[in-house]
């Protein structure tokens, strides 16, 4: 079904003002999920407007697991390759987060301790 510019443009500004997700859109309207997200991402670039924030990886974990931030001054200070170290060091723990675990210690002692009671295997 063909939707004119200001039909895609109400589609979007549902969806982005959560009026209705995109699964239901896409019942609605008798498009794909993807459509519905084109429609949505047509409306907030318009509009100029910024991306819908997700939950972020750290709202699955407890504090303990997050290094503190890095102050901009630190971040100046460090050269390209230990700024790299640093970025796969989050990647990797971004990763188990977003897998249920973090590691505790390293080497010998390291601990896997799940986020919660499903196996880590």
């Amino acid at each position: 079904m063909k939707y004119t510019k200001e039909e895609k443009l109400d589609i979007g500004r549902r969806i982005y003002d959560d009026e209705i997700n995109r699964n239901t859109a896409s019942e609605m309207y008798e498009i794909s999920t993807n459509t519905a997200r084109e429609y949505m991402r047509y409306y907030r670039d318009l509009n100029h407007l910024p991306p819908k924030n997700k939950k972020t990886i750290a709202s699955y974990a407890d504090n303990t697991a997050i290094a503190p931030a890095m102050g901009m001054n630190e971040l100046e200070s460090m050269t390209k390759d230990e700024l790299i170290r640093e970025l796969i060091k989050v990647r990797i723990n971004e990763s188990r987060l977003k897998k249920g675990y973090q590691v505790k210690e390293d080497g010998v002692n390291k601990k896997y301790i799940p986020l919660d009671n499903r196996s880590i295997k």
